[in-house]
């Protein structure tokens, strides 16, 4: 298989996997709301859903670098269909108590870090195998992950719709078995063209590496302020995405079917700036694009429900915040790759992952609370502010310089 291929099939296993974890949290929140749940209940299962990244992202970095980067992609998809299935299995026979499903997606969200990782170590030396430059390769992964937003939004939506939660859990099942099929058959290859993949087992402890990895982090003075913006943004998307807009589409729209076309709207706009800016990213100043493309992400989205408006400003909206928020982690993702040496990528990453996903669970969390407390349509328009004061950060200067390819950085500091 060429270079070329093998960096086609690596984003097609990141494509079938991601859109899995899409229909998920598409599912679950209906699933919890079919069973007579609050607003509240909807939170405490996004926190349940989420808090395992965090915990997976520090302690499965170190254990991917020694298991191999195809193996720990094809692992995390077995266990994810695996507890997702039997969800579906449980309710459908003896039934499913709400502490059992809360465990089920906890361990289902277990490995999604560690896997993604995995996939992420083997991109830059596939793209130097097929002459790809770094920030275009970036930028198709991360346009993977919207397109798999576009398919698999609109698609849980309407397997709610049609089938009900549980059917639509067990197809995310059927996702997750062929992202490892297609990752232990074709990107095998991926893995020994790529020259990290090729690289032995870290020699050090494993709680040497993950410490080696805790202190590249905090030692580095942009990825200190990388993580705690983007914790903030994250823990506010969670409160919009696992809690507000399923309880918005719910109360406003319609149902999930909605939902779903609201979330694959974002997903396709941000797929398409993906793939736009990938092609221009190498021409652009880094730092005020993101600034710029940070604020428009959030924005329209979230003022669009603040004022209570239906679902043709909810598609609008959706679709200018989805084309700005494709250019954020291709921006981030170049970076990364650039910063981090080849030997602890895998580590770093699920560090860094864990970091800025920390705050997700107690988004999803507070949204629910304060959305019983508040209401919804008040609690998107605190979000809304919060949410834009936070992502001009990076105009302050300072260490966000760092953010500029290397021959910029070094005529600033000249």
């Amino acid at each position: 298989m060429s270079a070329r291929a093998s960096l086609g099939a690596l984003l097609a296993v990141q494509v079938v996997s991601r859109t899995g974890n899409v229909v998920t949290t598409v599912a679950v929140p209906f699933a919890v709301l079919a069973r007579g749940g609050s607003a509240t209940d909807v939170g405490i299962a996004a926190f349940a859903a989420t808090v395992p990244i965090v915990l997976g992202g520090p302690f499965g970095g170190a254990l991917v670098e020694r298991f191999g980067f195809v193996r720990s992609s094809v692992a995390s998809d077995v266990v994810s269909g695996a507890t997702l299935l039997a969800m579906p299995v449980l309710a459908w026979t003896v039934g499913l108590p709400f502490w059992a499903l809360l465990a089920l997606v906890f361990v289902s969200g277990l490995f999604d870090l560690p896997g993604e990782s995995a996939r992420r170590v083997l991109l830059p030396g596939l793209a130097r195998a097929a002459g790809v430059p770094l920030e275009r390769a970036v930028g198709h992964f991360e346009a993977s992950q919207r397109l798999s937003v576009l398919i698999g939004a609109p698609v849980g939506g309407l397997l709610v719709a049609a089938a009900g939660p549980m059917a639509a859990l067990a197809c995310t099942a059927a996702a997750f078995a062929t992202a490892a099929l297609l990752a232990a058959v074709l990107v095998r290859q991926a893995e020994e063209a790529s020259a990290e993949g090729t690289g032995a087992a870290p020699r050090s402890g494993y709680w040497q590496d993950i410490a080696e990895g805790f202190r590249f982090c905090v030692r580095d003075p942009f990825f200190r302020l990388v993580v705690a913006l983007v914790l903030v943004t994250n823990l506010l998307d969670a409160a919009r995405s696992t809690t507000l807009l399923p309880l918005y589409a719910d109360d406003v729209l319609g149902g999930a079917q909605a939902l779903g076309f609201v979330s694959g709207t974002f997903g396709g706009a941000a797929f398409l700036g993906s793939v736009a800016f990938g092609y221009v990213a190498h021409r652009v100043p880094r730092r005020l694009t993101f600034v710029l493309c940070f604020v428009l992400a959030g924005g329209p989205s979230l003022l669009v429900p603040a004022l209570g408006l239906g679902l043709p400003w909810m598609l609008a909206g959706a679709a200018t915040s989805g084309l700005a928020a494709g250019a954020l982690n291709p921006i981030l993702g170049a970076v990364e790759l650039e910063r981090i040496p080849e030997h602890m990528r895998a580590r770093v990453f699920g560090l860094l992952g864990a970091g800025t996903w920390a705050g997700i669970p107690i988004g999803g969390l507070l949204a629910g609370f304060a959305a019983d407390g508040a209401g919804v349509q008040a609690t998107f328009g605190v979000v809304l502010v919060l949410y834009t004061v936070v992502t001009l950060a990076p105009l302050t200067g300072g260490a966000w310089r760092l953010m500029e390819r290397p021959a910029a950085a070094d005529r600033v500091a000249a």
